[in-house]
């Protein structure tokens, strides 16, 4: 096992898809600023990423993602606002965001994949392990993911990755992997990685949005041919570390059993409001209430 890994530090967010499975609703507004109850989604991942440890963060982005920024800078008329009006709550609120972490921006410039997108931050991630974290998913703050993960780059080096089991009929529609177990429960082993598998998938493990990556990832992105979707698949550069022990090798996988929401999915979007705003103190038991009467009265017009 490895004992010489730098601290994992900075974190990259690539932002920079079109989220054309929203429209009309992100032909103006960036999928990533969605609201999820009431904060936007992205900024899920950005408090995710700060309670491992990670406040130095990179989005990557794209054009008609300035909201983004917006959002995660100082607004000052809509502080001084609520300053005058003594709404001290609501300006806590307002400047959570613009405190949370020292973010920066760089732009993908073309969509040519999520390999292409990670490959952006190598300037600033330099030779330093790192994390990614896709804005699609939200890893409930009680189930902790990307602390455990780092634990787990820190004792056996290369490169770590978030596996979940998912109903073999849906597989193909994520990156799959291939995987030996390990001494440890929760830790496995990857042997090889598919992305989108057409044919016969290797096991029901997914990749979910979740990665700690060594710095190697760059060169061999820099080498990485488009694959699936005629893009440059970060699944595919991850494969060939999978095969190395050492220079970024080699991969293993988290099993993670904990609470996920697909904010990338119209209906798992959906279902990831009801469920986060349903267990919120304030929201919960008038908007369970109600459900219960709306089932019922659907219910009762069959």
């Amino acid at each position: 096992m490895a004992t010489s890994v730098r601290r994992v530090r900075k974190a990259v967010i690539p932002a920079a898809g079109l989220g054309t499975r929203f429209l009309p609703a992100t032909k103006a507004t960036p999928k990533e600023m969605l609201p999820v109850v009431d904060k936007p989604a992205i900024q899920y991942v950005v408090e995710e990423a700060v309670a491992a440890g990670l406040d130095d963060i990179l989005m990557i982005t794209g054009r008609n993602k300035r909201p983004l920024e917006d959002h995660f800078d100082r607004n000052y008329e809509l502080e001084s606002a609520l300053a005058a009006k003594g709404d001290d709550r609501k300006l806590a609120l307002v400047e959570e965001s613009t405190r949370l972490a020292t973010i920066h921006y760089v732009r993908q410039g073309e969509p040519r994949g999520l390999g292409h997108a990670v490959s952006c931050a190598a300037m600033h991630v330099g030779e330093e392990p790192f994390a990614v974290l896709l804005g699609d998913d939200i890893i409930d703050g009680r189930d902790p993911l990307l602390p455990r993960m780092i634990d787990v780059l820190q004792r056996r080096g290369g490169t770590v990755i978030a596996l979940m089991e998912v109903d073999p009929d849906h597989i193909h529609l994520y990156g799959c992997a291939a995987v030996e177990p390990t001494d440890e429960p929760d830790v496995v082993r990857v042997t090889d990685l598919v992305e989108k598998p057409r044919e016969r998938a290797p096991s029901n493990l997914a990749l979910i949005g979740r990665y700690v990556i060594a710095p190697e990832i760059f060169d061999v992105l820099a080498k990485t041919e488009p694959g699936a979707g005629g893009e440059i698949q970060l699944t595919d550069a991850l494969r060939v570390l999978a095969g190395r022990d050492g220079d970024g090798g080699p991969v293993h996988g988290v099993l993670f059993r904990g609470r996920r929401y697909d904010t990338g999915d119209r209906l798992e979007y959906l279902r990831a409001v009801i469920q986060l705003a349903v267990e919120r103190e304030d929201l919960g038991p008038p908007l369970l209430s109600w459900l219960r009467e709306f089932v019922d009265a659907r219910r009762d017009d069959r």
